[in-house]
């Protein structure tokens, strides 16, 4: 190689390492990031699961359709609904006939049945749905689906009241709570606010069952006070 040639080559060669040099010094220095710390575990909490009920299942249906139910809604018998002391009302429950498989969907919107030994008694709807018109009462397996939040838990029996009225003005609550008081033990005033208003319910108990609450709504009813019981 040629002294010249070289020379060439070294100059070159400076030429394109002072360039580099130079693009790297312009470039800001920046410290390396952290490391990205993981992100947490999240312990998932499976939901609470509503063992089934199972018992026998009888219907009802013509001596009650369109009557009132104890919670106030009326009752048709072509609707999918069914009265239950088990589950608490404005539960949706699927009842499934063990006898033949078939299920139905139902809305409890009553309480019974008050015959002892039967869990759920269906609509005369759903009744024919699940195949048991005929032979009036089916092994049945209830599974809940959805209860009302703040409802009393799945399994446990309702307490019974003897209502002696509701009233809109307090002062006559009270009154009326005196006259009663004056009799009855367990006398108390139970306000609630539905459609805007607040009511103020005179009643007694609550007793656990219905036959104790009935008995007190005879011996009510006795002294002249209107009576009704009603279960929560």
């Amino acid at each position: 190689m040629r002294g010249s040639d070289y020379r060439r080559i070294v100059i070159g060669f400076a030429c394109a390492a002072s360039t580099l040099f130079a693009a790297c010094a312009t470039q800001p220095y920046s410290a390396p990031l952290p490391p990205v710390a993981p992100p947490p575990t999240l312990r998932s909490i499976p939901p609470r699961v509503t063992p089934p009920i199972v018992g026998v299942a009888s219907w009802y249906g013509p001596g009650f359709n369109h009557h009132h139910t104890s919670t106030g809604q009326v009752y048709d018998q072509e609707d999918l609904t069914a009265a239950c002391e088990v589950v608490p009302p404005g539960s949706l429950v699927m009842v499934t006939n063990l006898d033949n498989g078939r299920s139905v969907e139902v809305t409890i919107t009553d309480h019974g049945p008050f015959k002892k030994g039967r869990k759920i008694d269906l609509s005369r709807k759903a009744a024919a749905v699940l195949g048991m018109i005929g032979p009036g009462t089916a092994q049945v397996r209830i599974d809940v689906i959805s209860a009302p939040p703040g409802s009393r838990p799945v399994g446990s029996m309702p307490q019974f009241f003897v209502q002696v009225g509701s009233f809109s003005s307090a002062a006559h609550a009270r009154s009326v709570h005196d006259r009663v008081a004056a009799y009855f033990p367990n006398v108390n005033i139970n306000q609630v606010d539905a459609g805007g208003h607040r009511y103020y319910r005179v009643r007694m108990g609550g007793f656990a069952s219905r036959h104790e609450a009935e008995g007190r709504a005879a011996d009510t009813s006795r002294l002249g006070f209107p009576v009704v019981i009603v279960s929560e």
